[in-house]
């Protein structure tokens, strides 16, 4: 899933404890990605598509909340009606997936747009799902009924938002509509910002976890220079995995949205989804007789007893 203080992006580079993996962390200049106009910028005349909203929790009230009186929502076991034309707005829980798509007509398959946070990529794959629409929601819903506030931080005050797919164009239209941001990206951009928002979800919350009561405000605050060396592994380890070029200044981003929502509080929750794929990553190097690419992780992970 979803903000003044300023450090270097060396910071990155040399975590302010004992380098622990031979990974190296790579960085490229910032670059503008969107496709999409900032919310300011967005016509009264924009007309939002009507959808199918799967989902009746906080984020899928707000996503109906935003349309224009037309859209179906669909609650928990009932079918998505096969013959509604538009987007399928996904706001379950990653653990109620497999439910949501065996209701969910094949034919309408490749209008689904998925909301969850976490590693989506495998459970894709193992559903022929490889090219499925996502947004990687930065706004927050505090309670069922209260407007969504936007993850506009100090380093990104153009928004974070991002949708990605088919229908990205039509969902940054909606929440345009509802005062929140959101730009469209192409695949490989999408992708890196996804792995970051993995990145500050798996890194706040387990040094969260070892510091009870923790929010991710304290987190930022108290506790930077943990959360700074955990962003550093798993950026690197996600790097090495997907072959890719993150850009400069992640440390700063993820912080700075961290001030932004800064009452989340923090827990390690939906492992498969989070935390599991980079300690997929750990147990795939030792059963290769390579380094943990991820030891700091591994050993919070296993100080707290989830793993």
């Amino acid at each position: 899933m979803a903000t003044a203080l300023s450090l270097s992006s060396s910071s990155f580079f040399q975590p302010r404890t004992k380098p622990t993996s031979t990974i190296s962390l790579k960085f490229k200049p910032k670059a503008s990605l969107s496709t999409a106009s900032p919310p300011s910028m967005a016509t009264a005349a924009e007309k939002v598509a009507p959808a199918v909203i799967v989902g009746g929790g906080r984020v899928g009230k707000a996503l109906q909340e935003m349309g224009g009186g037309d859209d179906i929502l669909v609650k928990r076991g009932e079918p998505v009606p096969p013959d509604f034309s538009g987007p399928i707005l996904v706001c379950t829980r990653n653990d109620d997936l497999d439910a949501v798509l065996d209701s969910t007509p094949k034919s309408r398959w490749s209008d689904l747009v998925f909301f969850q946070n976490g590693m989506m990529e495998p459970w894709f794959q193992t559903k022929g799902l490889g090219d499925a629409g996502q947004v990687l929601a930065y706004f927050a819903v505090s309670k069922l009924g209260e407007a969504p506030i936007d993850g506009i931080t100090d380093t990104n005050p153009e928004g974070l938002t991002a949708g990605y797919g088919k229908w990205g164009s039509a969902v940054a239209a909606r929440l345009r509509a509802g005062g929140l941001s959101c730009k469209v990206l192409e695949k490989d951009a999408f992708v890196k910002q996804m792995l970051e928002k993995l990145i500050w979800i798996c890194a706040f919350m387990l040094v969260g976890a070892r510091h009870p009561g923790a929010t991710v405000g304290l987190v930022e605050k108290e506790h930077r220079s943990e959360v700074s060396a955990l962003i550093a592994e798993l950026g690197a380890a996600a790097a090495a995995e997907k072959g890719i070029v993150f850009e400069e200044a992640m440390e700063d981003r993820l912080c700075a949205y961290s001030r932004a929502v800064a009452h989340f509080p923090t827990a390690v929750k939906e492992f498969k989804w989070r935390n599991g794929w980079f300690y997929s990553l750990s147990e795939k190097a030792i059963s290769q007789g390579e380094q943990d690419p991820c030891p700091l992780h591994t050993a919070w992970l296993k100080e707290l007893k989830i793993v």
